[in-house]
């Protein structure tokens, strides 16, 4: 019988890829995969830590895995094990525990400890790692979208945020190992790639002269992939000569996701964001220059410490007048070892949940009126799955990231078609297909 090995993965998309890596590492030495609530001889828990929740979801699941198997290896890797090595090991029932770095040794880990019940932490100094640590996919599940990982790490240090203790400095991976995996993809059938990590924009400054938007162009080349899409970056990246080359290639998406936190230039110097909101205000125009339609997406944080109601509603006001597609909201949460846990003015739950209360209800509105554009519209769009919201529909997604339902069924998978855009219902496009 097979040994079995199942993985719990919390937070970003990076972690997402990494653990898709992992289980890789496994089915190569001959383990099957397992769902996260199955019996299993191996249960690799990655971690998040950008909040509290996310430590506390760890833990739940570490136990929870035990008491399935207790002769199960239970191995912790990700930004909890790395940011608090010793807090992990404190849980009787861990026995790897593995950072944000070797991750390409947990089979071999797991084998030994197997073998002689011994427990492992291989947490080292992230500070002091300099190489990108290559963790390809060779066989990624799905059809539609891959996610591809070409940077690591985060140089900000942004007051609120624990990401760069927990990732150390910024490493990008090498742009020929990049397009190779890109042509991997394109090989199995893959029309769109996402650029992603953990601070894409900073892609290339190890590296010497390449950047982000050499890669961008690279892959442009790629035949066989039909869209390029960024994950979340930087405002600052944004120039007039990134834009006129990147809106000169065919495969880019019209849609970045445009990190903010804040619209408050007094809550930004807090945070330590390196923009003032007349900056961002004039990337968001020299994009919107270059691509009219695009869709503009960000993360909001509401109840920074010191926020004042004038501060959160310079936010709210400039939320409205840059018209975002969508936005993401979160309530300030304080995060242990990082230098906002220290500042003055920490405010109360109750104030955090009503001002994040009414940026949501702005939020939706943005986005009906974002959405509301396409009515009468033929665009493109990419058919992922069979639609969990209505019943004889295929969703997919357009180039901007509007969710678009469609009557058809799995044929259409990975297809991109031409749909004539309908009606608007509860944030989703509802359409008819032109083509196939």
């Amino acid at each position: 019988m097979n040994k079995r090995v199942a993985f719990y993965t919390l937070g970003c998309k990076v972690n997402q890829y990494e653990t898709e890596a992992m289980s890789e590492l496994f089915q190569k030495e001959g383990y099957e995969i397992v769902g996260e609530e199955d019996i299993a001889d191996v249960y690799v828990i990655n971690t998040c830590t950008v909040t509290n929740l996310g430590d506390k979801k760890s833990r739940q699941f570490i136990r929870r895995s035990k008491n399935k198997n207790e002769d199960a290896v239970i191995a912790v890797v990700g930004c909890y094990a790395q940011v608090s090595p010793e807090e992990v090991s404190k849980i009787e029932q861990v026995d790897i525990i593995l950072g944000t770095n070797d991750r390409k040794k947990i089979v071999n880990l797991c084998e030994e400890v197997r073998e002689k019940r011994n427990k492992i932490n291989l947490v080292t100094d992230i500070m002091e790692i300099r190489e990108f640590e290559e963790m390809k996919i060779d066989e990624v599940k799905g059809r539609t979208r891959a996610f591809l990982k070409i940077q690591e790490g985060c140089n900000q240090f942004c007051s609120y945020c624990i990401i760069p203790y927990a990732r150390g400095p910024i490493r990008s991976r090498k742009l020929d190992n990049i397009i190779s995996e890109v042509e991997n993809l394109s090989e199995k059938g893959f029309k769109e790639v996402v650029l992603t990590g953990i601070h894409v924009a900073s892609y290339g400054k190890d590296l010497g002269k390449v950047r982000l938007i050499d890669v961008i162009e690279k892959v442009n080349e790629i035949e066989g992939i039909e869209r390029i899409r960024l994950s979340s970056i930087e405002p600052t990246i944004v120039t007039d000569e990134f834009m006129n080359r990147f809106s000169s290639l065919s495969k880019v998406c019209d849609h970045f996701h445009l990190s903010l936190q804040s619209g408050s230039d007094t809550v930004l110097k807090r945070m330590n964001r390196k923009y003032t909101t007349k900056q961002y205000k004039e990337i968001v125009d020299i994009i919107k220059k270059y691509m009219p339609d695009v869709a503009l997406t960000t993360d909001i944080i509401v109840g920074f410490p010191g926020e004042t109601e004038a501060e959160y509603n310079e936010t709210f006001n400039f939320v409205k007048e840059i018209g975002f597609s969508r936005i993401h909201v979160f309530q300030y949460s304080p995060r242990k070892g990082t230098p906002a846990t220290k500042l003055e003015g920490q405010i109360d739950g109750n104030t955090k949940h009503e001002r994040s209360k009414k940026l949501i209800k702005l939020g939706e509105e943005l986005t009906r009126e974002f959405n509301n554009k396409f009515i009468d519209k033929v665009t493109d769009v990419l058919f992922e799955e069979e639609s969990k919201y209505k019943e004889g529909f295929i969703e997919g997604y357009t180039t901007n990231y509007v969710r678009v339902l469609a009557p058809g069924d799995k044929s259409l998978e990975g297809e991109i078609v031409p749909v004539t855009i309908k009606a608007l219902e509860n944030e989703n496009l509802l359409g008819e297909i032109l083509s196939k």
